[in-house]
């Protein structure tokens, strides 16, 4: 196999390390990889730097990645609140390429900007390349510089990956770079080849209601929606829905923005589902943690674990109708999922590994995920992006 992944559960590090070179050597016959993922939880937090010089020693990979995570995946394992230590490895026999960068901001006369880029990106087909990027939620700005610079200089290319989790201040993060450990900003690798790679966003929710059109907006702040104030609306659809689905609205809906207008029905899969951040009783204006335009069609959606589990199992099974079974996947599911989402543990890893795999699967619980949705790369909530190499 060209791709492997290991796990530990191990507290201390170095045996960790060595448990998984252990079963990446049974597990795998490539000699070397081109690239290795870690991700780690914070009991490891104060042997970081051992941790590196370690997996340099013992692992046979030209590039590396990592970061913490409240939880980490491996396999068919979500490992929550225990320790755990996980590394994923692949290797493409040179026909991929493969440049590991660090993305950070400073401030320049023009004014802040993204320093680190990699100059591959130039020359990067986007339908023959993905970016993975881990960052860090403190002091990386996604949604302000990134993701805006990354539409409009290289549109097309997909992004994947999550915010770093399991630290409660800004200094804490732990991002590995090749032998090099930092705290801010971004690291990242782009492959660009014969990857056949595809990336499934699964946010998991459900439409209620009915399409609207936004009359009235300005940046993040809804005024009026097909004409009446979003507080109206939401007061007169809360009567409608049943006993379960009213449950589901009091803990707090979601709204979809529709991806592309030109269809006559909008289904699950046609919406980008944005957080709500509150409304205002006075006016019924809402607000929502996105900047949306007059004209855009949008609806209601609920989440719990039963659409959470369909949504993802729908996409997976697509996917492989497609595409065939994979050969090594990548998870960046929502720290709000796992165990506080679904009753059992290893939710979305296992559904992962029923319907996709089995395959080498790695990941971990991030504080926001990317991944694209309708050809455009997103920060999400509460969602499951998936990576699935063929």
């Amino acid at each position: 196999m060209p791709f492997a992944t290991g796990l530990s559960v191990a507290a201390d590090t170095e045996v960790a390390v060595r448990e998984i070179v252990d079963q990446v050597q049974t597990s795998s016959a490539a000699q070397r990889y081109d690239l290795a993922l870690v991700f780690f939880t914070p009991h490891h937090h104060g042997q970081a730097r051992e941790l590196i010089s370690l997996l340099q020693q013992h692992l046979p990979a030209a590039n590396l990645i990592g970061c913490i995570g409240e939880s980490i995946v491996a396999n068919e394992r979500e490992i929550e609140s225990d320790p755990g230590l996980a590394v994923w490895l692949g290797s493409w026999n040179d026909q991929v390429a493969v440049k590991v960068f660090h993305l950070h901001l400073e401030q320049t006369p023009d004014g802040p900007t993204l320093l680190g880029w990699p100059d591959a990106l130039l020359e990067a087909d986007p339908k023959r390349s993905l970016l993975l990027l881990l960052g860090d939620p403190f002091t990386f700005p996604t949604t302000e510089l990134f993701l805006p610079r990354l539409r409009e200089d290289y549109p097309g290319l997909a992004v994947v990956g999550g915010m770093a989790s399991g630290v409660a201040a800004m200094g804490q993060t732990l991002l590995l770079h090749q032998n090099h450990l930092t705290n801010y900003g971004a690291v990242g690798v782009l492959l660009t080849g014969d990857l056949a790679v595809r990336s499934i966003v699964s946010q998991g929710c459900r439409p209620i209601g009915r399409p609207l059109i936004i009359t009235k907006a300005e940046e993040n702040i809804i005024h009026e929606l097909s004409g009446q104030t979003p507080l109206a609306y939401l007061q007169s659809l809360y009567r409608e829905l049943s006993d379960a689905d009213k449950r589901l609205f009091e803990n707090g809906p979601h709204l979809g923005v529709v991806m592309s207008e030109y269809r006559d029905k909008f289904e699950r899969g046609d919406f980008l589902v944005r957080n709500l951040y509150g409304l205002d009783r006075q006016t019924g204006a809402m607000a929502v943690m996105d900047h949306l335009r007059v004209g855009q069609t949008v609806q209601f959606h609920v989440r719990d674990a039963s659409t959470a589990d369909e949504d993802l199992r729908t996409l997976l099974q697509q996917d492989r109708a497609k595409h065939g079974s994979a050969q090594a996947g990548l998870l960046f599911t929502c720290n709000g999922r796992g165990q506080r989402l679904f009753q059992t543990p290893n939710h979305d890893a296992g559904v992962i590994q029923a319907v996709a795999g089995p395959t080498p699967l790695a990941g971990f619980f991030a504080a926001g995920e990317l991944g694209p949705v309708g050809g455009r790369n997103f920060l999400h909530g509460f969602t499951a992006s998936v990576v699935l190499f063929g």
